[in-house]
């Protein structure tokens, strides 16, 4: 048995959000509407964003002991996340700086604090925590290290039993390890992220999805997911390639859709959906978190995404 159906190891960040009419160029300065304080981070957005939609679900990261802190564990804790594995203090706690033009398009900018801090020992002490979950999540607004440690420890199991399932949303892009990628069902990434982790090769500078995931896959993880913005996402696995589309939506505020996406197929992967079928629920959830403002204001419940 598993305590967990989702174990997110990553980033508690507060988000400060400006609204501007469009976004600054260099060296430009533009005027912008009342400051608006979120909690958020890439890996406590999965945590809450699963949670909400009934996933048993654990958080392993490390915030300050501050203001910020304190909002981040109350959201947690508000949406049925497991805080045990929240570390406080060693740093400030993370602050992302967002700007949110009429489009619902954001540029942030990351001040990592307290998750820089999230070291590959606290990773081995938590060694519990993974082995009581069945799909962990994890991204890169945390050491590399940390996320290889976390890879390294689901990878060789606990006393004969499988460790639990990665999902790995490599965001912001950076290279990855080999044996990182080998682990990874799937591979998360958007646009941006593939054509990064790709720049070293012809299929980087096509247009082509198809040609992204087909070039991820020789990599070597084990199945790759792209999404797609309004236009859904693109399953392959080798075996096959599957565009699941996603709903059409007016888009508010784009803030976290790609976290809320990744926490929802992270948990459907732990409830044994196979990928297409988790990605297909995924994209509902991803559609509707755009269509309210901030990061985890605007998860929607299961109810609120249940098929049609």
């Amino acid at each position: 048995m598993h305590d967990y159906d989702l174990l997110v190891v990553g980033s508690a960040n507060a988000d400060l959000v400006i609204g501007v009419d469009r976004r600054p160029g260099a060296g430009e300065t533009v005027l912008g509407s009342d400051l608006v304080v979120h909690p958020g981070g890439k890996g406590a957005n999965q945590a809450v964003a699963a949670a909400r939609l009934g996933a048993r679900t654990a958080l392993l990261a490390r915030v300050g002991d501050d203001d910020y802190g304190r909002l981040l564990l109350d959201s947690q804790r508000t949406a049925g996340v497991d805080t045990g594995g929240v570390l406080v203090g060693g740093a400030p706690t993370g602050v992302a700086l967002i700007t949110v033009d009429p489009s619902g398009d954001n540029s942030i900018v990351v001040s990592q604090g307290a998750n820089a801090r999230l070291t590959p020992g606290d990773v081995r002490a938590a060694a519990s925590l993974l082995a009581a979950a069945r799909v962990v999540s994890v991204q890169l607004e945390i050491p590399l290290e940390s996320v290889a440690e976390v890879v390294r420890t689901a990878a060789a199991g606990f006393g004969g039993r499988p460790g639990p399932r990665v999902v790995l949303n490599p965001s912001p892009a950076a290279p990855l390890p080999t044996d990182v990628l080998a682990a990874c069902d799937p591979l998360v990434v958007n646009e941006h992220e593939a054509r990064f982790l790709l720049s070293d090769d012809q299929a980087g500078s096509s247009d082509d999805p198809e040609e992204w995931a087909d070039a991820l896959l020789s990599r070597g993880p084990r199945s790759v997911v792209v999404t797609l913005g309004g236009e859904g996402a693109l399953v392959a696995d080798g075996d096959r390639t599957v565009l699941v589309p996603s709903p059409a939506v007016t888009a508010v505020d784009t803030t976290g859709a790609g976290d809320a996406f990744t926490g929802a197929l992270a948990w459907r992967l732990g409830t044994d959906d196979d990928l297409v079928t988790a990605v297909r629920f995924a994209v509902r959830v991803g559609a509707a978190a755009v269509t309210r403002a901030g990061a985890q204001a605007s998860f929607p419940s299961a109810e609120e995404v249940a098929a049609p």
